[in-house]
């Protein structure tokens, strides 16, 4: 619900309407003489009752600071710490008859001001001079603790001057990370948490609605800079993109402030973000807001803190409602009961001229006020000035601050529920009640940590503008985790949805952050390529899978390549294997019909046992092929070339011999009685061997350069790993290729020129067509196995050898297997003898002679 004017105001209101006509007190008050009291232990306070000083940067000499305006969030901050002490010296178990004093004084928000209070708690009791001491374990300084100052630069400049001399300094409302370091401020306590835990919350606050291009903007002092600085660290933890950072200033009477603040609004419409985040006091907060305005900036969303949320001065912006969307964490606090109607009492007493004769009396029991006036505006501001501010202030911190060194004096002194022995009392003596002990206020127990603070936890606010009424909705909480009630937020968007401030979306797994634009947090994403995953230890880049592994595009894991070679089930592989029994098939046959047809003439005439043993050949160079089938290894690698090359050595050395015997018999008819010898019976053999031998030479060569190898090919296939065989030497390939093709070359040309006869078989066209097939051939395999590198070269090998199979056989041994089959009649001596046995013919009678009966199918 809303921060309503409670019931008790609106009472007091009516109370001082009827006492004073609903007008401020026309003539002055002694509210001012209220800020000091004595004591048997005085507390110090630094608050700031002013603001706008007016001659700090004329000054020519250390002359005093004066504040224009009055602040008058400080002066009720003031009047908290009098309303607890007041508490505190009424209570009977709480310090039980000791009362404590106090001496406050206005710190303006400025340095210079704040150092002359400061100093003179420091002085010791009744004087106005500092000791300068070698040891001030007995140091009686003027107060025994300090509370506040309310800004955290103004603590860091307090915290060291008060550490030095070991007084306990509690403040109300520094929230600066520095001040954790209890090394460098071993005496500094607060009531408040650190700036870390609002920062937190505020990334989150971010992370939670998507906004993730942001501006960040901070007062030029200790709160908007370290603020800043920490945001800045804890954004990027969390893909929060900065478009702008900036400063403004907290000088508005300097005359570069305007043009610093206009150049600011610039850089916003520039980024064109519509998330600003602002970290700043209210004055700073409420120029720059006056500004956008102006400037027309437009509506954005504003997000900032206690520090200017709740101020007037921001709220009073006229047509401020028109900056769009503000929300923001302020601290979670209570509301101290009887502290309003005390300010109204208080008010009421300081009109009436007895009262303030007694505090004049009072004040004179204290050294002389050596500073003057500490509020000069608090004798002229009434309650129906500070009502609204009185409604929203928060003053537990400072209550709770007041408390906790009431408690710590308690236990100093080891007073009892009932009495308290007055003792002296040094302020270092409390420090370790201060750090140790649990103490209660307000109805709660609080404990300041080991960075000597204390955090309640944060609510999260909300503007709502109802009949131009400003409202502050509770709309979530803070603790340990964010808790937010998104449906009490009224959006200023057209369909009531969030606002969006994206430069990047979240990716997805398997997608990973690629920066555009020159602001490096600014991404899109892309997927992760193939072979790569995406490793949730290293979302900026895509890590590559291990060579054995693969991975499909945008994964988040790799998988294991399956291994890749011609396997036995294959489609390819079947359709091969079909072939390759057809064409063992037809070497079979034709081996059984010549072996059983051995002595007859066309066996005789083709080879004979030579025939056969060039069936065997090929019945080999066919099995290879198997070779070529299955997982590969190094030595089936090394076997396969060898087994192919010899088997086709000894296949075509038969045809050789063959080749030489049709060109002696045809080409040197007259020669061939002296050389035929040489080609028939035991020395064919010896022939075959000779041509045999360099083969195999060459394949000791082979081994000798290199065979070919296995490789492991992990590139060829996207998701398998390839395994084939590589050839080592190339050269060794020449060679042994070479030398059959030399083999094949001879016969061709022992063959090819040669006239048929008609009255004799044709075993010169058999081979002719024979080795025409295998030069074909083996030119499409050179061109693919030389550019293949997949399981198409296993298959290229093998379609090689089938195809050269099929050619001889088709070419040379079917026609004559149809003749011993179909044609008998032709398996005849003068059909197939050697033209050289005949007697020339008389060219007379040729002509008288009959036409020889055409040549059988070949």
């Amino acid at each position: 619900m809303a921060f309503p004017q409670t019931r008790q105001m609106m009472v007091l209101e009516l109370l001082l309407c009827l006492s004073f006509g609903c007008a401020a007190a026309l003539k002055p008050t002694c509210l001012s003489a209220q800020l000091r009291q004595p004591g048997d232990y005085i507390l110090g306070g630094l608050f700031p009752f002013g603001m706008d000083i007016l001659n700090l940067t004329a000054r020519s000499e250390p002359t005093l600071v004066v504040c224009e305006r009055l602040y008058v969030d400080g002066l009720i901050w003031a009047l908290g710490m009098k309303f607890a002490i007041d508490q505190i010296n009424n209570s009977t178990s709480l310090l039980p008859g000791v009362k404590l004093g106090y001496d406050m004084y206005d710190t303006c928000f400025e340095p210079a001001t704040t150092l002359q209070p400061s100093l003179l708690f420091l002085t010791q009791n009744s004087t106005t001079g500092i000791g300068v001491l070698c040891n001030y374990s007995d140091y009686q300084p003027r107060v025994t603790a300090v509370i506040g100052p309310y800004k955290s630069a103004l603590c860091l400049l307090t915290a060291k001057l008060f550490g030095f001399f070991w007084i306990p300094q509690v403040s109300y409302g520094a929230s600066s990370e520095k001040l954790s370091d209890t090394e460098l401020y071993p005496t500094f306590y607060r009531t408040v948490p650190s700036d870390k835990n609002l920062v937190e919350a505020m990334v989150l606050l971010l992370t939670k609605f998507g906004w993730n291009w942001i501006a960040i903007i901070g007062s030029d002092d200790e709160y908007g800079r370290g603020a800043q600085e920490q945001f800045l660290n804890m954004a990027e933890n969390h893909s929060i993109c900065i478009a702008f950072e900036g400063i403004i200033p907290t000088d508005l009477a300097d005359p570069n402030a305007a043009h610093h603040l206009e150049y600011t609004i610039n850089l916003i419409n520039r980024t064109q973000v519509n998330i600003i985040v602002l970290f700043s006091h209210s004055l700073s907060a409420q120029a720059l807001l006056e500004h956008s305005i102006r400037m027309g900036l437009g509506k954005k969303v504003w997000i900032g803190t206690d520090t200017w949320l709740l101020s007037d001065i921001a709220a009073s912006i006229p047509n401020i409602q028109s900056i769009g969307i503000v929300l923001g964490f302020i601290m979670k606090t209570s509301p101290v009961p009887g502290f309003q109607e005390y300010v109204a009492d208080l008010f009421t007493s300081v009109q009436q001229e007895e009262f303030c004769q007694e505090s004049r009396e009072l004040n004179q029991q204290l050294s002389p006020d050596t500073l003057g006036t500490r509020c000069r505006q608090c004798d002229h501001v009434s309650l129906q000035a500070v009502s609204s501010s009185l409604s929203r202030a928060q003053v537990e911190p400072v209550h709770i601050a007041v408390y906790s060194v009431a408690h710590a004096l308690h236990r100093a002194l080891g007073c009892t529920q009932h009495e308290c022995p007055r003792a002296p009392i040094r302020p270092w003596q409390l420090l370790q009640f201060l750090e140790t002990f649990p103490f209660e206020a307000n109805g709660q127990q609080f404990r300041f940590d080991q960075s000597h603070g204390i955090s309640t936890g944060y609510k999260l606010i909300f503007w709502s503008w109802e009949n131009d009424t400003l409202q502050y909705l509770p709309v979530g909480d803070y603790g340990e985790s964010l808790c937010i009630n998104e449906s009490q937020m009224e959006l200023h968007t057209k369909d009531s949805k969030e606002p969006t401030a994206e430069c990047f979306k979240q990716c997805k797994p398997g997608q990973v952050r690629q920066t555009k634009g020159f602001h490096h947090c600014c991404y899109d994403c892309t997927d992760c390529p193939e072979n790569t995953f995406w490793n949730a230890k290293d979302s900026s880049t895509c890590t590559p899978c291990p060579q054995h592994q693969w991975s499909p595009a945008r994964s988040t894991r790799c998988y294991n390549r399956s291994e890749r070679y011609l396997f036995w089930t294959e489609p390819l592989t079947i359709a091969l294997l079909t072939l390759m029994s057809i064409t063992m098939s037809l070497a079979c046959v034709a081996a059984v019909l010549f072996l059983k047809n051995l002595e007859t003439p066309l066996v005789q005439a083709s080879g004979g046992k030579l025939s056969l043993f060039a069936l065997l050949t090929l019945l080999l160079l066919c099995l290879s092929c198997c070779l070529y089938i299955g997982k590969p290894s190094s030595n089936i690698c090394m076997i396969q070339p060898m087994v192919y090359v010899l088997c086709l050595s000894a296949c075509f050395s038969t045809f050789f011999i063959k080749s030489l015997e049709i060109t002696l018999v045809t080409e040197f008819p007259h020669c061939a009685p002296i050389f035929l010898h040489w080609l028939s019976q035991r020395r064919a053999w010896l022939l075959v061997a000779l041509c045999l031998l360099p083969e195999c030479l060459i394949c000791l060569g082979y081994l000798h350069l290199g065979p070919d190898y296995l490789v492991v090919d992990y590139k060829s296939l996207p998701t398998e790993v390839l395994l084939l065989c590589n050839t080592e030497s190339w050269f060794a390939f020449a060679l042994m290729h070479g030398y059959n093709s030399c083999l094949g070359s001879a016969c061709f040309l022992c063959t090819f020129m040669v006239q048929p006869s008609g009255k004799k078989y044709d075993f010169a066209r058999g081979i002719t067509f024979a080795f025409l097939i295998y030069f074909i051939v083996f030119i499409f395999f050179v061109a693919v196995f030389v550019t293949l590198k997949t399981i198409l070269r296993s298959v290229a090998q093998i379609g090689t050898m089938l195809i050269i199979s099929l050619g001889i056989l088709v070419t040379y041994y079917i026609p004559k297997c149809y003749i011993i089959v179909l044609k008998p009649h032709l398996n005849t001596v003068d059909y197939f003898q050697n033209s050289i046995e005949e007697e020339p013919e008389d060219p007379s009678t040729r002509d008288n002679n009959p036409d020889p009966p055409s040549p059988a199918p070949q």
